[in-house]
């Protein structure tokens, strides 16, 4: 598969971030239809409700079923709805890019596990970075990463994907990658508390550290590679959602750090965080592989209402010193 072969690209989920993706693959030069199950109306400016600001391209087609013909598909459809969708896709072998973050609540299967569950022959690779949709709608200056098994394949749909405004990095290691776009959710929400909480640059930027170490750990052992942690889907994506208040969990976490209860906090973030969903999955499956994830341990307790802040806090900061690459530290 080369960039002259992807032709025709679906992007199935009408979100703002399937919008976004939908905004920029029409400028790939290939043909864009744009699914949900329920079509959205187009904004007499042209946009969709869920990206009133930007207006989609008008070639870009809407429609309610996923077409036959597509080359590529990408889906964006929530994590936690990722294994209802599956069997919509079309009977065929058409590569497919996940581009949801997080864990199976139920299962604490990683995105493609989910799909090579449902379909084991399926070519399948996940997009994950510091890509917030607005911004990747407006055309502005990203990266991110495709990273799948097989390196061929993932590197021709980053190479089909790529423009002058969003270039796209191939990785063989899709464990690492999708633990790191999962996990950052949780450590945003806890890079959120020390700033509602008031504590500090400092404070901030040694959580966002010690949350990566963490992140870190879990993917090693889970059969990724720690090196991946250092890049885009790992320490670019965690410093975009730990500091950018477009970010739902970081919005979450400031409100938590404020006082308000996890209801309230959710409301005031506009909606449920993902890393809400994800934080118990991920200390389950940190559990399953014998790890230790003490910043996520925190934000587990203070989303269910048994620690507070103030308490977190006094927990992280007390526990023995040791070596920092330690394997609990």
């Amino acid at each position: 598969m080369d960039r002259t072969g992807i032709r025709h690209i679906c992007i199935a989920g009408a979100g703002a971030w399937g919008i976004a993706l939908a905004i920029h693959a029409a400028g790939t030069g290939a043909r864009v239809t744009l699914c949900a199950r329920s079509v959205p109306q187009r904004l007499p400016s042209g946009a969709l409700p869920r990206l009133p600001d930007i207006p989609l391209p008008q070639d870009v087609r809407l429609s309610s079923v996923l077409p036959e013909d597509a080359d590529l598909i990408l889906v964006a459809v929530p994590m936690q709805a990722l294994s209802g969708f599956l069997p919509l896709l079309p009977d065929s072998d058409v590569p497919v890019v996940l581009c949801c973050k997080g864990i199976e609540q139920t299962t604490l299967r990683l995105p493609l596990e989910v799909l090579h569950d449902f379909r084991p022959d399926a070519g399948g690779a996940v997009l994950s970075g510091p890509n917030f949709a607005g911004e990747i709608a407006a055309g502005l200056p990203a990266a991110t990463v495709i990273a799948g098994p097989d390196r061929t394949q993932a590197s021709a749909i980053a190479t089909a994907l790529t423009t002058p405004q969003f270039r796209c990095y191939a990785s063989d290691d899709p464990t690492g990658v999708q633990i790191g776009g999962a996990a950052k959710n949780v450590i945003a929400i806890a890079a959120g508390i020390t700033t509602g909480a008031e504590l500090g640059e400092n404070a901030r930027a040694g959580l966002i550290t010690r949350g990566l170490a963490e992140i870190s750990r879990l993917a090693v052992a889970a059969g990724g590679r720690a090196e991946t942690l250092a890049g885009l889907s790992g320490i670019g994506d965690l410093l975009l959602t730990c500091t950018g208040t477009a970010s739902r969990n970081f919005r979450t976490g400031i409100a938590l750090g404020k006082g308000f209860s996890p209801e309230a906090a959710r409301q005031q973030a506009g909606g449920t965080a993902e890393g809400v969903h994800t934080c118990p999955a991920l200390l389950s499956l940190a559990a399953r592989h014998g790890i230790r994830m003490p910043v996520t341990e925190c934000v587990h307790a203070i989303l269910e209402g048994t620690m507070t802040a103030a308490t977190a806090r006094e927990t992280l900061l007390s526990r023995p010193a040791g070596m920092e690459n330690g394997e609990s530290a």
